[in-house]
């Protein structure tokens, strides 16, 4: 009884700890926009075609599709001191933030430098997201878990904020290096790194894990089932209701659509609106502030109104402003606009296009979560992002070799295609909604 009285108190009652768990999603959100902006920009330094660069950027995917699902699996039957999430998170995390600082320095040495300091990074940030990411349905009711996911969302949008509106100014900062001339396109990534070991430190001394260990009213020997990767995948493609399957197939056209477009984004900015480096990250700082703005609301409006109707409705508004950016360009070159307001007309959009991902985002995780249990949560997670990856090993390739045939416009139609093929796949998802846990507690 002391559970439900706890949980009908809504998520007010959990926003401090939920905040702090949020410093593990701020370490994400700091360090993703920066990467997908600048990375395609050092390797376009050795390489010319966007199909290869492309292909480049999936490799690091290959890493995360293997290592998070195994880890999420692993830390499910860990159990220690400091929790079963805590002692991945602490190792893994401070080796991130050191790979990701040395990344630009390794840019101005040699193609093969630069992609093996991308695969160590991704070595460590893929080991460390499972994990970071599992902590929160741990720690949060099954119902209320939209909401948190929406504050923790705000919390990556407001570390892609820093890191694109804030730190990518530091990419037009000469840095002088001994035997070198000034370069600029450096400080950014070791002073986010940075960032990241503070956000760290800050994770394991103010989240105390065990505390959440009963958050879904789950019984002691339900917490001791243990489920292997193998058994869930089986379980979920077996299943009569094709749910947690369905939402699984979606978010990979929805990740495909988006992972298309991100990692080019910078070069759009910099190539076809002739921004400079330093504002090149500008576009991605436009969808991290819509999520640091609308994040906590969408999981508001989904608790009202449905996940599944607001994920939907989402996707369709998504594919609008897509093909808004598809038109973006001719329009304003046939209007006469000043490359100034080319530039704010495009950041405008994206600015729209992270108000419903993120509404997409924030819904999507929760809904396969509630059909999780304690023991096996870092399972879906891992699933979760199984699928996310395998959309960002599918689509770089895809839409670079698109660029090199029809021009960037092309991304943008291609993901447009993509939202709608998700938002028909979602039609058929019968579960997920914020009130099944509670009717399972009763049980």
């Amino acid at each position: 009884m002391k559970d439900k009285a706890e949980t009908k108190t809504g998520l007010k009652g959990y926003y401090g700890i939920t905040f702090l768990i949020g410093l593990g999603f701020f370490t994400m959100g700091l360090m993703d926009p920066l990467y997908d902006t600048y990375v395609p920009i050092f390797l376009s330094k050795f390489i010319e075609s966007k199909g290869l660069i492309g292909t480049i950027m999936t490799l690091d995917n290959v890493f995360a599709i293997l290592l998070i699902p195994v880890i999420s699996a692993l830390s499910d039957r860990t159990r220690t001191a400091i929790g079963r999430r805590m002692p991945y998170i602490i190792s893994t995390l401070p080796l991130t933030a050191i790979a990701f600082g040395i990344i630009p320095f390794t840019a101005l040495s040699t193609l093969s430098a630069l992609i093996i300091s991308i695969f160590i990074l991704n070595i460590f940030k893929q080991a460390a997201r499972g994990p970071v990411v599992a902590l929160m349905p741990d720690m949060i009711p099954g119902e209320l878990r939209s909401e948190a996911n929406g504050v923790i969302n705000t919390m990556g949008g407001i570390a892609s904020i820093v890191g694109t509106i804030g730190l990518a100014q530091l990419m037009n900062v000469a840095v002088n290096l001994p035997g070198r001339e000034p370069v600029k396109d450096i400080l950014a990534f070791p002073v986010a790194g940075l960032l990241v070991i503070i956000s760290t430190i800050l994770l394991f001394l103010f989240v105390k894990e065990k505390r959440g260990k009963k958050a879904d009213g789950e019984s002691g020997l339900d917490q001791e089932k243990k489920t292997t990767l193998s058994q869930s995948l089986k379980m979920i493609m077996g299943s009569k209701d094709k749910s947690a399957l369905l939402i699984l197939l979606s978010l990979l056209f929805w990740f495909i659509g988006y992972q298309g477009v991100l990692p080019f984004i910078g070069l759009y900015s910099t190539e076809i609106l002739a921004t400079s480096s330093g504002t090149a990250a500008f576009a991605a700082g436009m969808v991290g502030i819509a999520y640091a703005i609308f994040a906590i609301p969408s999981g508001i409006i989904a608790h009202k109104r449905g996940r599944k109707v607001t994920i939907r409705t989402a996707l369709l508004l998504l594919t609008g402003v897509l093909l808004l950016v598809f038109l973006h360009d001719p329009i304003t070159k046939a209007l006469g606009l000043s490359p100034f307001l080319r530039q704010i007309t495009f950041w405008a959009l994206m600015f729209f296009f992270g108000m419903f991902w993120v509404s997409i985002i924030t819904n999507s995780f929760p809904m396969l979560w509630q059909m999780a249990t304690y023991s096996d949560m870092g399972i879906y997670t891992g699933l979760y992002y199984f699928f996310s990856q395998l959309a960002s090993i599918i689509a770089p390739p895809i839409t670079g070799g698109f660029i090199d045939l029809f021009g960037f416009r092309a991304i943008f139609l291609f993901a447009a295609v993509c939202m709608v093929i998700a938002y028909f796949i979602m039609g058929g998802v019968k579960r997920g909604e914020a009130h099944e846990q509670q009717a399972e507690a009763i049980n």
